[in-house]
């Protein structure tokens, strides 16, 4: 059973061979074969060729493009600065005078870093079609928001201008459905959704405000014929009954996330991924303990289950840390 078959079957309810392994890998990507990050954000190539190694050396089942979370912001017309060794930083949020009418008009096809996504993934297909999953990204609909006017003025907005929030809302969800379209066409099974600013509202608000347009993302993703993977950091506890009405089919947890409640809650038909504390149970830990955690948070949460962190593997993680993570788990 090869990687792609192994983390169908799981979806699709079936028996593996044992549980999947998913670690999100980015700083250590670039680190491992000596790149800068800069590059490895906007090099499709270097992204591929670290990719490679990793699920070459340590034998994990997916193919990601998750790098940071600009990709559709530059789309929009809006300038970042890469850094060697750092995530990208957009100085001046784009978004500042509620004209959205101004913003550009993102084209997958011809943005240079929605195009580098595609080739990506394109790469992956080449070498990994239906022997890898392939997975590819998009910020969800809060995310982009708040990326575009920053997270400050746009929690601001959804408080006292609910209209304007729900019209960039409504414009990024319609982005994002564009941009996951092209990766779906590209080779990617999977989307990524990555929404984390969700973990700082309310359940009520999230409910209200910003679910409704999840739904539709992931609505549209499943018809383009792709799985959808939703990526909240934080605590998001509390809005995990929200979650179970939004037909996602893989969830990843933070560490803070109660895995036997979120098992309860989401039930038997999505995957849940994650949740050893990056730091200190993968990082700064040992390869016996990280098996043992593992044996145990499977025994906890049951399966559908992928191993994964409860989020990005930090880069200066011992590579015998990584290999204990990823050795094959026999499924329960």
């Amino acid at each position: 059973m090869n990687s792609y078959e192994r983390v169908m079957a799981i979806i699709e309810g079936r028996k593996a061979d044992c549980v999947p392994r998913i670690p999100i890998l980015m700083h250590f990507a670039a680190r491992y074969i000596t790149a800068s990050y800069g590059d490895f954000c906007r090099d499709h190539n270097v992204k591929v060729r670290a990719n490679r190694k990793l699920v070459d050396d340590f034998g994990f089942d997916q193919l990601d493009v998750m790098s940071d979370p600009w990709t559709e912001t530059t789309a929009f017309g809006g300038a970042i600065e890469y850094l060697d060794d750092a995530v990208p930083r957009c100085g001046q949020p784009l978004e500042s005078s509620k004209e959205i009418a101004l913003l550009d008009k993102p084209d997958p096809a011809h943005s240079a870093r929605m195009a580098n996504t595609l080739r990506t993934i394109a790469s992956y297909r080449e070498f990994g079609w239906k022997t890898y999953s392939i997975t590819g990204w998009v910020e969800g609909p809060a995310a982009e928001a708040s990326d575009l006017r920053g997270v400050s003025r746009f929690m601001i907005d959804l408080i006292d201008d609910e209209p304007f929030a729900r019209d960039l809302m409504d414009l990024c969800t319609n982005v994002a459905v564009d941009f996951a379209r092209a990766q779906i066409g590209a080779g990617a099974d999977t989307i990524g959704v990555g929404d984390a600013v969700v973990s700082q509202i309310s359940p009520a608000m999230y409910e209200r405000l910003v679910a409704p347009f999840q739904k539709r993302l992931f609505d549209r993703i499943h018809e383009a014929g792709g799985l959808v993977r939703l990526h909240i950091c934080g605590d998001i506890n509390a809005h995990l009954p929200i979650i179970a009405g939004l037909g996602v089919d893989i969830v990843d947890c933070d560490s803070m996330i109660d895995m036997k409640r979120a098992r309860k809650i989401l039930g038997q038909a999505v995957v849940l991924t994650g949740n050893l504390d990056p730091l200190n149970a993968v990082m700064k830990s040992t390869p016996d303990k990280i098996r043992r955690d593992l044996r145990a948070l499977y025994e906890t949460v049951g399966d559908p289950w992928f191993v994964n962190g409860g989020c990005e593997i930090p880069a200066a993680t011992p590579h015998e840390n990584l290999r204990a993570l990823c050795e094959p788990i026999p499924i329960l």
